[in-house]
């Protein structure tokens, strides 16, 4: 992939209503990152980390502020378009793994080729199951593996898109630790091969430590003096 910047966020706010009036969970963060880079976002329980991750996906509208991909602005789409631009340039890891139950690991892998038209998808899944070491398991269904089978599922349909950007929010957090440590080996080293930015929502910051940056979140407002990414004039 071209060196350039893959990810920016500008001035994004975001406000909700409450009983007691307006609650801003995030306020003016700005940021930008590269093609193969590697950012973790922190922060303590409530400071907006997983606001963020759906602000920057396009799967929530901010209040303010402008969020763009491979440099389409996310805010001047609406949600088709938006929907559209994830399954060109996004793939995602989520905590709860959002596989769906009807479906074998390998049609779970297979969808977002599919619904791209791919014809050879049957193919491009068994080959992302075979990386990720569960060719034997293929034909089973989620409730018939692990959590750590079913988070190696999630990472395979993940990366078999070969996604300009991974969003991975809490990719550990259901496993046990010995788990989470296989589990996170695997989504580096697949990102390291795929070439693809990733952008890693954790409260873990040996997990963290792992990205290149760090970006860190207080009470919805970017912290600095926290390292390379503490801030989004930093990035």
């Amino acid at each position: 992939m071209q060196d350039r910047i893959v990810l920016e966020a500008k001035n994004l706010s975001k406000t909700v209503a409450s009983p007691e009036g307006p609650l801003t969970i995030l306020a003016d963060v700005s940021l930008s990152v590269r093609t193969g880079e590697t950012l973790a976002v922190v922060g303590a329980s409530g400071a907006g980390k997983s606001t963020l991750l759906a602000l920057l996906a396009g799967l929530d509208s901010p209040s303010t502020g402008h969020v763009a991909i491979a440099g389409i602005d996310m805010t001047l789409l609406d949600e088709d378009g938006r929907a559209a631009l994830r399954a060109r340039h996004v793939g995602f890891v989520f905590q709860s793994f959002h596989l769906l139950p009807s479906l074998t690991a390998l049609e779970n892998v297979m969808l977002p080729l599919e619904l791209r038209a791919r014809r050879d998808a049957r193919e491009a899944a068994a080959r992302a199951l075979e990386q990720v070491g569960l060719t034997a398991r293929a034909a089973h269904y989620p409730k018939q593996l692990s959590g750590g089978e079913q988070q190696r599922v999630a990472i395979a349909r993940a990366f078999v898109t070969q996604p300009d950007v991974l969003f991975a929010d809490e990719p550990t957090g259901n496993l046990d630790t010995h788990t989470g440590q296989r589990v996170t080996e695997l989504l580096f080293d697949l990102n390291r091969r795929v070439g693809s930015t990733l952008v890693l929502v954790t409260h873990d910051r040996a997990l963290a430590s792992r990205c290149a940056r760090i970006f860190e979140l207080d009470a919805g407002h970017a912290v600095s003096g926290t390292g390379a990414a503490a801030s989004g004039a930093a990035l």
